[in-house]
This record gives C-alpha cells, sequence and structure tokens, in this order.
C-alpha cells in the first residue's frame, strides 16, 4: 500500500508540471525603446517675424553761428514708435557639462554659442523739432527700418528638449529721419533731419524648443533690449544742403520681440543623439 500511495504521489506531481507547461506563458512587458534627446551642438539658420517699440530720448540745441556756442532750444522730449520686423540669421552652439552618459559632448545641461542676425522693420513715429523753443512746432514721420546684430548666447536646458537663454553683444540700427519738417499749420518748412545708423549693444533672453516631428527643426521666440549711443543730428536746408544753426541730441533705444523656426545642421544636429539624459 506504501508503494501504490508512492506511485500515485508522484504521477500527480508529473502531471501537474506536464499541465503547467503546457499552460500558455504570460508574455513579458515589452521594453521601451529610448526616446532621442536633442544634441544642440552644431549650427543653424532661421528666420522669422516679431513687433518692436523704439524710443527716442531728444534734446533740441542750437549752434550760434559766430561763436560755435551751443545753447539749450528746447524742452527735453521723450518719443517714439512701434511696427513690425522680419528677417534671419544664424549662428553655432555647443553643448557641454556633466550629462547622465557621462560625458561632456551631446549630454550636459548647459549650451553656449555665437549668433548674428538682420532684421528689416517698420516702426514708425513721429519726430517733433524744436529749433526755436516752441515744442511741437514742426514735427515730420521717421522710422528705424532695419538692425543687425553680432553676440553670443548662453543657455540651460530645461529639458533634453527646451532650452532658455540669455543673449547680448554688439548692434547697428538704421533710422531714417525727417525728409520734410511740417509746421503746425500743415505747412512744409523745406527742412529735413538726415537719417543715420547708429552704433550699441543689446542684451535679450529667449527659449528654444525641439518640436521633434522634422529632425534639426526648432522654434524659438527671444525678447531683446537693444541701447544705442547718443549721436547729434543736424537739420539741413532741403534746397541747398547747408546746416541750419538747429540741432537735436539723441538716444535711440528699441525692444522687440521675435519668433523664428530655426534649422539646425552638422554634427548630428538636433533629434539624432541616441542618448537618454536625465537632468
Amino acid at each position: 500500500m506504501k508503494k501504490l500511495a508512492l506511485a500515485l504521489a508522484a504521477t500527480a506531481a508529473l502531471a501537474g508540471q506536464a499541465m503547467a507547461a503546457d499552460m500558455p506563458m504570460k508574455a513579458a512587458r515589452p521594453v521601451a525603446a529610448p526616446v532621442p534627446v536633442a544634441n544642440w551642438t552644431g549650427c543653424y539658420i532661421g528666420g522669422g517675424w516679431g513687433y518692436g517699440l523704439y524710443d527716442i530720448e531728444s534734446q533740441q540745441l542750437n549752434r550760434s553761428p559766430v561763436t560755435g556756442a551751443v545753447t539749450v532750444a528746447g524742452a527735453r522730449l521723450d518719443q517714439g514708435g512701434r511696427g513690425w520686423l522680419a528677417g534671419g540669421g544664424g549662428g553655432c552652439d555647443y553643448q557641454f557639462g556633466i550629462g547622465s552618459g557621462g560625458g561632456i559632448f551631446g549630454t550636459g545641461q548647459f549650451v553656449i554659442g555665437i549668433l548674428a542676425d538682420y532684421y528689416w522693420s517698420d516702426m514708425r513715429g513721429q519726430f517733433t523739432g524744436d529749433g526755436t523753443g516752441l515744442v511741437g512746432l514742426v514735427s515730420g514721420q521717421e522710422k528705424v527700418d532695419s538692425q543687425w546684430a553680432v553676440g553670443g548666447r548662453f543657455g540651460w536646458l530645461v529639458n533634453p528638449n527646451t532650452l532658455t537663454y540669455v543673449s547680448g553683444g554688439y548692434t547697428e540700427a538704421h533710422r531714417t529721419g525727417v525728409g520734410n519738417y511740417i509746421d503746425r499749420f500743415g505747412v512744409a518748412t523745406g527742412v529735413s533731419l538726415p537719417g543715420s545708423t547708429r552704433q550699441g549693444w543689446f542684451i535679450g533672453s529667449g527659449i528654444e524648443y525641439n518640436m521633434g516631428w522634422l529632425p534639426g527643426l526648432t522654434w524659438k521666440t527671444e525678447y531683446r533690449y537693444s541701447e544705442y549711443d547718443s549721436v547729434d543730428n543736424f537739420e539741413r536746408v532741403i534746397a541747398t544742403g547747408a546746416l541750419t544753426n538747429n540741432f537735436s541730441r539723441d538716444k535711440l533705444i528699441t525692444q522687440t520681440v521675435l519668433t523664428s523656426l530655426v534649422w539646425r545642421f552638422n554634427w548630428g544636429g538636433v533629434g539624432k543623439s541616441p542618448v537618454v539624459a536625465k537632468y
């Protein structure tokens, strides 16, 4: 009886193992593929549009034709205009710092780069001439019709595909001047204020995002403050080109917000790095 019991027990155990072997196995959970991480090292070009404001801090002055002495001819004026901008530029970036991969190329959390851009603009407004000391005596329309800049930027990656940054550098802007001043009675005076190019500096901040649906394509938006050197603008008689005794001492400031589509190329570009970074 003991042998029979042992045989039955062994048979039952073997049958249980066989049944277990025939049962379907639960499929293993698939391992997710690594999400591509933006590689910000490389060069780029881009173009976009935006809106801007300009402000002119102006002091109207008079120069004596006899002694050359300069005297104040009118009150300090703060005037300006606004309008659209469109253009583009390019640059090169380098990503650095220790990332999750332990290296310093393509996986770091910081980006440093150089940039250059040019924008046409239609920021226009009224500029008041005040050579006789009567505020608002003559005025005319002028505009800032172009700006260009070269400089650099330093950025921090909020996540592998989103870059925040600050920028700064050298800039120039062209101011058209006033073609013909109009007096308060609507009559042309025959006096103009020539245009000029201004030199200065800029500082800005922005955000750039790798959209992911097309390799190398990013979307960038940047605010920029630009301040230019104070310059003396001498009025001229249109008919003869002769200088009048009146001039304005002007300081130009612009503020712009620009949004651009950027295409990155070279050294792998955005969205082509297989490394998964964790910040």
